[in-house]
């Protein structure tokens, strides 16, 4: 099963016409994917299994960022260097002891944005046309 990315046709065009406008208003644009990435951070984040360490779980690592031409998710880290055995699998450990049944679509924030993506390309879409407006542009259908 392949997830495609959502692409949103002439995204980098409508950044430079934005800040032809305004210098501040492609700021708009990476407001807009975090709030669509924030969707599958919710999702998500309740559903990464809680362990016995002090100091935070790998849940806490999952975070939203963007620029203005790109929104993505990200997990683990320095901090919790285990996350992605978490979401995917494999063998860890001594010896490669410990397994847990890999899987390439991932058990989480793969499944996550799956589960939501027309929810996600739904909320994209307004944001970006709340962008337009707030612009000073008419969005089109």
């Amino acid at each position: 099963m392949r997830i495609e990315p959502i692409q949103v046709q002439g995204l980098r065009d409508f950044s430079r016409g934005l800040r032809r406008l305004d210098k501040d208003a492609p700021k708009g644009l990476r407001l807009a994917g975090n709030k669509a990435a924030d969707i599958v951070v919710a999702e998500a984040k309740p559903k990464v299994p809680i362990g016995p360490g002090k100091g935070g779980h790998a849940s806490s690592s999952i975070k939203a960022a963007s620029t203005r031409t790109a929104a993505r998710v990200s997990a683990g880290g320095k901090k919790y260097p285990y996350y992605p055995w978490l979401d995917f699998g494999g063998r860890v450990g001594r010896r490669r002891s410990v397994k847990r049944p890999f899987l390439k679509q991932g058990r989480y924030i793969w499944k996550a944005y799956a589960d939501k993506r027309d929810e996600i390309e739904k909320t994209l879409q307004a944001e970006l046309e709340n962008v337009a407006r707030g612009a000073g542009l008419e969005a089109e259908s």
